[in-house]
């Protein structure tokens, strides 16, 4: 595994996480007025570290990973990640907490899918435009 972690290729995504790593936080680093979080997956294949910032999503300690990608009809690479390595790392504000990621079903879904979309509404839309149920991880 690397130890340098990569951005990824999509710009406003890129911008996002270098805005994070730049100031040292995720204060202020939003989209739509909302706060996001940034995770630290281990890539399945090229075992390269990978910033995945997304909105933020907690209980109680525990935190969301909403594999989401706008509804679109896949699932986001960093899904396929965690899936092989969920080992994470979420940094929230200044806090850097390590944790594992497993996927969850059922009721414990349905109750963070709530959360989800109670933390940021457009996931509900997003389920809306894709036949696959958007997958629901949780850190802890």
């Amino acid at each position: 595994m690397s130890d340098h972690a990569e951005l990824s290729p999509t710009e406003w995504v890129r911008e996002q996480t270098e805005r994070i790593l730049e100031q040292g936080t995720t204060d202020g680093v939003e989209v739509f007025d909302r706060p996001i979080v940034l995770f630290t997956t281990v890539g399945a294949q090229s075992g390269k570290k990978r910033y995945v910032p997304l909105m933020r999503v907690e209980e109680n300690g525990r935190y969301a990973m909403v594999a989401s990608k706008g509804g679109d009809a896949k699932h986001p690479s960093w899904y396929f990640n965690v899936k092989a390595n969920p080992s994470v790392t979420v940094q929230d504000g200044d806090k850097v907490l390590e944790g594992t990621a497993r996927e969850i079903e059922g009721d414990e879904r349905a109750h963070w899918w709530e959360l989800a979309v109670a933390a940021f509404p457009p996931y509900a839309e997003y389920q809306t435009k894709t036949a696959r149920q958007i997958p629901v991880f949780i850190v802890e």
